[in-house]
């Protein structure tokens, strides 16, 4: 079964849908749209999963995306943010402790750091270390409780572009909520969220099973690339996250005679066929809309 995006002219040109179980990038400038297509993404999930999708904010200037507002104007859905503030309580993730679990999580909020080890010097990277291992036992409870309570599509957003992808948090982050959160089945990522108190709660655990090939990641990606025709053209560098993605989308501004305009462009769906013209799209109150 394909993962609708909620977007009937961009499913068209994705043979239906993003295949389940794997990595999409959503590329272009700051203000293109990335936003409103993974919103239409994981709103979608309440029809195709049972369950909404999930945010993961990974924006380290101070300010969060406008995910909230987005999610209200597009279905009239309110997020409900994760507490960094406190400890992990183990035994709030399961769903008869909470059924209002956190749906978006902002993993560095008031952290006000760039995201590249070159900004920092080496006491400000053995406390950004700290910080990064606390945090991530935080992102592991988030998605877990969320996997059992039926959740099975991932937004990741506020990416920035970095010059070497190997010198970014956020790409660091990015891999090991893939690989070691989405990637690895239930009861391994309870062991990981448990820990020594895994024993105690292996029964609970064994009666919340999930099928881990079938959570699936959209990924929004900032560049510097503002025109599409350029964005399209870029070479991918190794350990790039474009080079990692099983479906990569392209959104940025096309010049129209003396006006420029949106537009998108799948440039990879791996395993599947799909339209290979460039689409303009526009932004209007009802969310991203796709031209015929």
């Amino acid at each position: 079964m394909r993962l609708s995006t909620g977007i009937p002219g961009l499913d068209a040109r994705l043979g239906g849908g993003l295949l389940p179980g794997t990595l999409t990038v959503v590329a272009g400038a700051t203000g293109i749209g990335k936003s409103q297509l993974g919103l239409h993404w994981a709103g979608r999930g309440r029809e195709d999963d049972g369950a909404p999708g999930i945010v993961v904010d990974l924006t380290s200037r101070g300010d969060s995306q406008n995910h909230d507002a987005y999610a209200r104007r597009l279905e009239g859905r309110t997020l409900r943010p994760y507490p960094l503030d406190r400890a992990v309580d183990h035994d709030a993730v399961w769903p008869d402790a909470s059924s209002a679990w956190p749906d978006c999580l902002h993993l560095f909020d008031r952290s006000g750091r760039k995201p590249t080890r070159h900004d920092l010097d080496e006491d400000e990277w053995r406390e950004w270390k700290v910080e990064l291992s606390r945090k991530l036992e935080h992102a592991i409870a988030f998605c877990y409780g969320n996997f059992i309570r039926g959740v099975r599509r991932v937004v990741i957003d506020g990416v920035e572009p970095a010059e070497d992808p190997r010198e970014s948090f956020q790409f660091h982050v990015i891999e090991y909520l893939y690989h070691q959160v989405l990637r690895k089945d239930h009861d391994w990522l309870a062991r990981d969220l448990f820990r020594a108190g895994y024993r105690a709660r292996a029964e609970r655990v064994a009666a919340h099973v999930y099928d881990a090939s079938r959570l699936s990641a959209l990924v929004l990606y900032t560049t510097h690339e503002v025109m599409l025709d350029d964005l399209i053209g870029r070479p991918l560098e190794s350990g790039d996250l474009l080079s990692n993605a099983n479906t990569i989308i392209c959104m940025g501004k096309v010049r129209e005679n003396r006006r420029l305009s949106r537009a998108l462009y799948v440039a990879k769906h791996r395993g599947s066929a799909c339209q290979d013209d460039v689409v303009p799209f526009e932004i209007t109150d009802a969310g991203l809309r796709i031209g015929d």
